[in-house]
């Protein structure tokens, strides 16, 4: 289960200490909160009150992780706040949280090698960033497997979740900047870090996996990533033109409840800041627009929860097509590249019904390997989105452990095939 979002904000003093901050030329505007953006509901420690350097990666603050946001395989953990740029717009600087987790025991020569761990979808809420909530015990388990083999880990909270700034759900920059520059400040503060980087994500971010896989070498190329793990990974492409004959959504009001209408409906936020003239009652039915506001204060388990009480189809959910907001909100959800110049591990179940398999993870494999990149690729047969996380553990530590040990990667590009379903 998710644990419960904070309420209360932390009492008593904010154990924070002033780190690294860049001189820069240039200041940008003091970060505000807008709670019709879902902001607000954290302690102090995620708004940073002067002006935002505009240098990215460097390290603002830093505190203890409170101790039951803890991992039993860490020996310490700390709650990080550093700067970043706005993926929307490429250039105006942002803060972003996050947190770093040591493994125990002494650090090897060089340093801890580090997962640099990709959370999946969360909410769009400031209270849903997993270094203010917590994290599920999947990834919690997760993440432990991973310190228990000798790797720290430096995970994003993401651009807007728990900092100041809508959450540009599903826009691969944003993602994908902030995992980058989480790492640049951790291996400023943290001398016990290895410059020696593998990236990890799920669902979401296993999208933003893929994106620091193609970005990595032009956004910060001092980070020596070595390899990317992607489970349950969405493949974003522009939506096909619709016949005149086609039905409209609004058509469809016997469809069946639809689960993966909460992951559309965060995405509207995103639609929100892209264009500026777009209002959610516009699109939005009454019938959907609790959800919709649902998602300024609480995170993914509510809002899924609610999609399924108010029993929400593609047809009773949208008031109009909204084909022509997609065109405008896709490009921004696309990979710049799926020519990777590092190994890439995809892990996909047969029975994910999240991201479909035939829809997006064998498209994804099938045109990055068409691209030249390395990729190994594996199937978890009779599995979900949720229950490919830790099953594919069994083939993405041997993957890594050959990433760090220097050994080649032997592409299975040449036999990857379409899913078989559990029940084909």
């Amino acid at each position: 289960m998710v644990k419960q979002s904070r309420r209360m904000t932390e009492t008593g003093a904010l154990l924070t200490t002033i780190l690294f901050v860049a001189c820069s030329p240039v200041m940008a505007a003091k970060a505000t909160q807008d709670p019709l953006q879902g902001d607000g509901g954290v302690s102090p420690f995620y708004l940073w009150t002067d002006d935002i350097p505009e240098i990215p990666g460097n390290m603002l603050r830093e505190e203890a992780l409170p101790n039951d946001l803890l991992l039993a395989n860490a020996s310490q953990a700390r709650r990080i706040l550093y700067t970043s740029t706005d993926g929307i717009d490429g250039k105006s600087p942002v803060t972003v949280s996050g947190a770093v987790f040591f493994p125990k025991g002494s650090p090897p020569s060089g340093g801890w090698p580090i997962v640099a761990w990709a959370h999946g979808t969360v909410g769009i809420a400031d209270v849903c960033a997993p270094s203010w909530q917590g994290r599920s015990q999947r990834d919690i388990d997760y993440l432990n497997t991973w310190l228990a083999q000798g790797y720290a880990i430096v995970a994003s909270d993401y651009q807007g979740l728990g900092t100041p700034g809508v959450h540009p759900y599903l826009a691969v920059r944003p993602e994908a900047y902030s995992v980058l520059d989480g790492l640049r400040a951790s291996l400023h503060q943290y001398p016990q870090l290895s410059n020696s980087v593998v990236i990890v994500g799920q669902s979401q971010g296993a999208q933003a996996a893929i994106a620091v896989a193609g970005l990595a070498s032009r956004y910060a190329p001092e980070i020596t990533v070595r390899g990317t793990v992607a489970t349950g990974v969405p493949f974003i492409r522009p939506p096909k033109p619709r016949s005149e004959n086609a039905p409209r959504p609004s058509d469809n009001q016997s469809g069946k409840v639809d689960p993966t209408l909460t992951y559309r409906l965060l995405v509207l936020y995103l639609t929100q800041r892209l264009i500026p003239e777009f209002t959610f009652t516009d699109y939005v039915s009454d019938r959907a627009m609790p959800t919709v506001a649902l998602a300024r204060t609480e995170c993914y388990p509510a809002l899924l929860k609610s999609t399924q009480t108010a029993e929400l189809t593609p047809g009773n959910t949208f008031r109009k097509d909204i084909t022509e907001l997609s065109n405008a909100v896709f490009p921004y959800m696309m990979y710049a590249t799926l020519k990777f110049d590092h190994p890439v591990f995809v892990g996909t179940g047969t029975e994910d019904r999240d991201v479909d398999p035939k829809l997006h993870q064998y498209p994804l494999v099938k045109a990055a390997c068409e691209a030249g990149s390395t990729i190994e690729h594996h199937y978890y047969l009779g599995l979900d989105h949720s229950g490919t996380v830790n099953a594919s553990l069994a083939d993405s530590i041997p993957f890594v452990k050959k990433l760090f040990a220097g050994e080649p990667i032997i592409s299975n590009c040449g036999s990857v095939q379409p899913p078989s379903s559990a029940r084909d």
